[in-house]
């Protein structure tokens, strides 16, 4: 399975493609950071995000999209542009017929780390490992784009697998 994880953010949104299987080790395809400036107007930097999604939706061609789901902060314009980048990468995504999944912070960061309260240099050091990178991801942006792509093998994989199962199941008991 190649899912993109996606940190999506305004000034810094982290894109990163992981490979692997539940059981298996993972392996680092790519990983980024799609940059956009503040002085633009926020119209066009989301255009700036949604063509650096789609190129990398174009060149990696992933299975699934993982990206974090946007949770409430103190901060309404921290908010206000993640959301948009996340609903940005929900629809490159649905464009091409491509599963997207959410996965919330502390479940990313239980998975990858063990603590579901974890903090970045945690995340990264566990991102690090798993892919056997000699170094960490930076800016955290990126390591939190493969936590998610992680993530999503080893639990929206299993998941998935499960699901199918119980419709194979309830298919068979209709008969």
């Amino acid at each position: 399975m190649r899912v993109l994880g996606i940190d999506p953010g305004l000034t810094r949104c982290g894109a990163g493609v992981v490979e692997g299987s539940v059981g298996r080790p993972l392996t680092l395809v790519d990983v980024s950071v799609i940059r956009t400036t503040s002085t633009l107007p926020v119209w066009e930097r989301l255009a700036q995000l949604e063509a650096g999604i789609e190129a990398r939706l174009d060149e990696y061609r992933p299975d699934a999209v993982a990206i974090e789901r946007v949770f409430a902060r103190s901060d309404v314009s921290t908010i206000m542009g993640t959301a948009q980048a996340s609903g940005v990468a929900m629809v490159c995504a649905a464009r091409r017929g491509v599963p997207v999944a959410l996965h919330t912070p502390s479940e990313v960061k239980a998975a990858v780390s063990g603590n579901g309260r974890a903090d970045k240099a945690q995340v990264g050091t566990m991102v690090t490992r798993i892919l056997r990178l000699d170094a960490m991801p930076r800016p955290a942006d990126a390591a939190d784009a493969l936590a998610l792509a992680i993530t999503h093998i080893w639990r929206g994989g299993a998941t998935a697998r499960l699901e199918a199962a119980l419709a194979r199941t309830a298919d068979g008991a209709r008969r």
